[in-house]
């Protein structure tokens, strides 16, 4: 056997892991912002929030507006102190997304296989092909882009707190506060701290129970830990608990399921998982865990040790997740949801149903652990189907077809192009916000701050391009705007019961909308609708100070809205015609 080949069959899975990062680097350096990415919750919402931001100076600016829905507060933003987030500050567009696509991957493997040796000190090095596989999947996940990186830190907090519980001395826990202090850096308290904070407190009493003495380190973590995100995320504290201003979140209406409907929810999400933490567990993790513990807790009752089956780590594993996974439906269940509410007021509109968002760190170690069970077998044969496992994987969340895979939609849309010699029905990040052809607009209309809105697009498009807009996607803004910015949108709400429980039961995206339910913001390359209508208020919309409609659609009833082509724009490469309407 050659030498290469003795080293291949020896360190199979750095190759692998390896060659499946070098895969991704060239995709996305080859094609950059011609590379397709996640348009909803991304695209349409973060990026362009983090751009207007740059434009404006407002990363670390205090009692300044913002030019979206109307002018909203810099503090209902990202935090600037937020990794992901400064990525935005330091570099451009593309650049600052693929610089944190990229960190959250490395902080993924990072976390997990530093967990995994802590865990399993000088036996790591036997387990190390699992580590690095799993762990190089679990920091491929295609969870929502600009929380990624908090989902792939999970593992590394853990390590934060072994490390404080096992070290003996105030002395030597002290670098592991201070670690355990900046963590937040990396996680976002609305979607992963509160649930940490909680699963933190339920820790430390099955510690106290279970050592039989006080967990003080623990205990002193979550004051630690809680300190560390009032003080990154300050502006989101000061808003939670110190503004008295009623924003939508207290008008949200929330889906309320019978108990048969909770299950049937609960079950969804932990067979699919919801599209902002898709992990891609589904087609491998799924079926061998399953069986996995089917076989393990059929040999304990064989063997007649069934008190070993409650304490099995791949049982406490699948069980954390089942419960995770009832939690996301029982937060549609009125009489609980009401309950927690009452309880603690400040928690109306907030989704509790997050604990979701655990699942995918913990499907990833479910197989981790499952695999170290074959290796511990010592069979040449389960150490081989262990890693055929892992490698599956691997492989399935790099090339399944997930809603925040920007690697696959984007090697399958410049394939296509390739293959049939034509453009696919998307656009990519470039055709997305178009900055050569709203450039131009802006040039020729002389622009200069007014307030504008969006047809036929996402308003984000207008916003990544400098332009102020009256409309918008934001989760907390104020009730009384969305109740001006009905008025504006009274027409189409009056002839689409769709969208009139869209919006007033929900109603982040402020947009103007169709009247017979067609979709007028999906990002597609050819906007054909069958009314070509714009029902709204028009006067209402004046009274906002609104110049400016940037149209894809060309619009029928102008004339009778009171509202005048100014113009009509097309570049090369872009795939919009803009009509400028001015009122």
């Amino acid at each position: 056997m050659s030498k290469l080949l003795r080293s291949v069959r020896k360190l199979w899975y750095l190759y692998l892991t390896e060659l499946l990062l070098f895969i991704q680097c060239v995709v996305f350096l080859a094609y950059r912002d011609n590379s397709y990415i996640a348009v909803h919750d991304n695209l349409d919402l973060f990026v362009a929030h983090y751009r207007v931001m740059r434009l404006n100076n407002a990363f670390f600016a205090h009692g300044v507006d913002l030019p979206i829905v109307g002018g909203l507060s810099r503090d209902v933003f990202g935090s600037e102190f937020s990794l992901y987030n400064i990525m935005y500050y330091l570099f451009p567009g593309i650049a600052a997304y693929f610089i944190g696509y990229a960190l959250k991957i490395v902080i993924g493997i990072l976390s997990f296989t530093l967990l995994a040796k802590d865990v399993y000190k000088q036996d790591y090095k036997r387990y190390r092909p699992l580590a690095i596989v799993v762990g190089t999947a679990f920091g491929m996940i295609p969870v929502f882009p600009a929380y990624g990186i908090a989902f792939t830190s999970v593992p590394l907090l853990i390590y934060i707190l072994r490390r404080l519980y096992y070290t003996e001395t105030f002395k030597g826990r002290i670098k592991w506060y201070a670690a355990l202090f900046v963590y937040p850096l990396l996680s976002y308290f609305s979607y992963h701290g509160f649930f940490i904070l909680g699963y933190m407190v339920c820790a430390a009493i099955i510690l106290w129970i279970r050592d039989k003495r006080f967990p003080r380190s623990m205990a002193a973590a979550v004051c630690v830990l809680s300190l560390g995100y009032m003080v990154f995320e300050y502006r989101l504290f000061n808003a939670m608990l110190f503004s008295d201003t009623v924003t939508i979140r207290n008008s949200m209406v929330i889906s309320s399921l019978s108990i048969a409907d909770v299950l049937k929810l609960a079950a969804e999400g932990f067979i699919n998982s919801q599209f902002h933490c898709q992990d891609s567990h589904m087609y491998v993790i799924l079926p061998i865990s399953i069986i996995s513990i089917i076989f393990i807790n059929i040999k304990y009752l064989h063997t007649k040790e069934g008190s070993k089956i409650f304490k099995d780590p791949i049982n406490l594993v699948f069980l954390w997740i089942i419960g995770n996974s009832l939690v996301y439906g029982l937060y549609n269940y009125a009489p609980l949801r009401t309950f927690v509410e009452t309880l603690i007021p400040k928690l109306k509109g907030f989704q509790f149903d997050r604990t979701l968002f655990f699942n995918p760190f913990l499907w990833y170690a479910l197989i981790f652990l499952i695999g170290k069970r074959m290796y511990d077998t010592g069979l040449k044969a389960w150490v081989v189907i262990a890693n055929i496992a892992v490698t599956f994987t691997v492989l399935t969340v790099m090339f399944e077809p997930q809603v925040y895979n920007d690697f696959y939609y984007t090697c399958y849309n410049q394939a296509y192009k390739l293959i049939k010699n034509k453009e696919t029905s998307t656009v990519n990040y470039k055709e997305f916000y178009s900055v050569n052809l709203f450039s131009m607009i802006k040039a020729d209309i002389d622009y200069d701050k007014e307030w504008a809105v969006a047809y036929g697009m996402h308003p984000a498009v207008l916003e990544y391009n400098g332009i102020s807009t009256l409309d918008g996607y934001i989760g907390m803004y104020t009730q009384e705007y969305k109740e001006k910015w009905r008025e504006v949108i009274a027409p189409a709400l009056d002839k689409s019961e769709e969208f009139r429980v869209y919006y007033d039961d929900w109603g982040p995206r402020a947009y103007l909308y169709s009247g017979n339910g067609e979709n007028t913001f999906a990002p597609l390359r050819d906007m054909e609708l069958e009314d070509d209508n714009l029902y709204i208020n028009s006067d209402a919309l004046r009274e906002l100070d609104c110049k400016y409609i940037f149209s894809r659609v060309r619009i029928s009833n102008d004339k009778e809205l009171g509202i005048k082509l100014k113009g009509e724009y097309k570049t090369d490469d872009s795939p919009y015609t803009i009509y400028l309407y001015e009122l």
